[in-house]
């Protein structure tokens, strides 16, 4: 069906609509941009032309550039790629978050604050949706484990403006947002970037604490008293009071911040979820076993570079230290209270079982983007509590990986496709493959 005849030669959706436009010249970005310079705030983040970005390009002759940016990350793969990726349940039924939805309520939480302010909301909107696009699967454990394999460090705020998000072409503000939302990074250069900051921590701190009411794992009474009394006992009236509270402490101080009763209220509501949520027993065990997973995987694919640099750090030290994030966690499957602070020597040459191949020509980098794009989500079969590591390869199209348990044969590449689709689509069949491996 190619419509219903409208008029000078159009087609319209439903026959004999009342909705009408009048006509009006367009709206077009100049004049947009000419209107946001009056209406926004001194120093909000002002659009120009195409932007800055690391290769030149025209400009579009009705977005902004930073309406771009956001309609770039909306469009990609990575975006798509975070419904997969674990926020704090691993396989979340239907009601749960994952990094997705996290993203898309970071935003939201975000653009309610930049519009108050007079900021740039399409900036402000970019930076959010794309801000944990570099995070791996399995949430903030996956960082541990992939460090050892990036000279730098891996660090998912970095990684996803650096290089998830690199072929995009965003502009130097958006992905300066991106690359610093994170607290314990640099500020960013932007009052839209620091919104994010608030923005994505008032959102995980009210979500997570949700998700976990509702999987049984606390109630309302566990809420301090302060959040109780200050934000109330929903989430709705948590998220209004954070809200209201950093848009009532920017216009009070000049720069982006939250007044001082509802800061004390956040740190006291992401203690709680700290104790009670992401460092419990479960989740600190399911921490271990994504770095174990995903470090297997990255040297399986890396070959034997990837091994040595693992048994020389095991050498000079005699065991390897046990990252923040394992010891944070990340709220998923059964194990130990508390993590040492050196996982023994021996102890991690028995759940890191290096089996020699030919090594894909990649380089480093690339090798933990397919780590962290294909693999790392089976970390989620230590719920069925087997020890898993990398398989020999198979001859697989993407990620030539098979995961199986460590004293049982490698899987056969059907059983790897299943993992495969069940890590990038959260194919059912594919899941149940895994499970039948892993109990095999």
């Amino acid at each position: 069906m190619a419509g219903h005849a409208g008029g000078h030669g159009s087609r319209a959706a439903h026959d004999g609509t009342p909705a009408a436009v009048g006509t009006a010249d367009p709206w077009l970005r100049e004049e947009r941009e000419a209107l946001e310079d009056r209406s926004l705030a001194p120093g909000a983040t002002r659009a120009s032309g195409a932007g800055h970005r690391p290769r030149p390009e025209a400009p579009d002759p009705e977005r902004t550039c930073f309406e771009r940016d956001r309609d770039r990350i909306l469009h990609a793969p990575a975006f798509r790629r975070l419904a997969g990726k674990t926020q704090v349940f691993v396989f979340p039924d239907d009601h749960q978050r994952t990094r997705l939805t996290h993203a898309l309520e970071v935003a939201q939480v975000a653009t309610g604050i930049a519009r108050s302010l007079r900021l740039n909301v399409a900036l402000t909107e970019a930076i959010a949706v794309g801000h944990d696009c570099g995070h791996g699967p399995g949430g903030h454990a996956s960082e541990d484990a992939l460090t050892p394999f990036v000279a730098e460090g891996f660090d998912h705020a970095v990684w996803g403006a650096d290089v998830v998000l690199a072929g995009l072409n965003l502009c130097t503000e958006t992905a300066d947002g991106i690359r610093n939302h994170s607290w314990s990074r640099p500020a960013p250069a932007t009052p839209e970037g620091e919104v994010v900051s608030w923005a994505d921590r008032i959102a995980y701190v009210c979500h997570d604490f949700e998700d976990a009411v509702s999987e049984g794992l606390v109630g309302e009474g566990d809420l301090p008293a302060i959040v109780r009394e200050r934000c109330g006992t929903s989430r709705s009236a948590q998220l209004r009071a954070f809200i209201h509270g950093v848009v009532d402490g920017t216009l009070a101080s000049g720069g982006v911040a939250m007044t001082a009763d509802l800061a004390d209220a956040l740190a006291a509501f992401r203690a709680c979820n700290y104790e009670r949520i992401y460092l419990r027993p479960a989740s600190v065990e399911q921490a271990r076993a994504v770095e174990r997973l995903l470090g297997g995987l990255v040297e399986h694919l890396a070959g034997r570079e990837g091994a040595h640099r693992r048994d020389e750090q095991l050498r000079r030290g005699g065991g390897v230290e046990v990252g923040e994030h394992a010891r944070r966690g990340t709220a998923q499957a059964g194990g130990d209270r508390h993590l040492p602070e050196r996982v023994d020597a021996d102890q991690m040459r028995r759940d890191v079982v290096h089996r020699p191949f030919v090594a894909p020509a990649r380089r480093a980098p690339r090798l933990v983007v397919e780590a962290a794009e294909h693999g790392l989500e089976a970390a989620s079969l230590a719920r069925h509590r087997h020890e898993l590591v990398v398989g020999r390869p198979v001859d697989l199209d993407q990620g030539r990986t098979v995961v199986a348990r460590r004293d049982a044969h490698a899987a056969s590449p059907g059983d790897a496709r299943g993992c495969l689709r069940a890590v990038e689509g959260g194919d059912a069949t594919g899941r149940r493959r895994i499970a039948d491996a892993a109990q095999s």
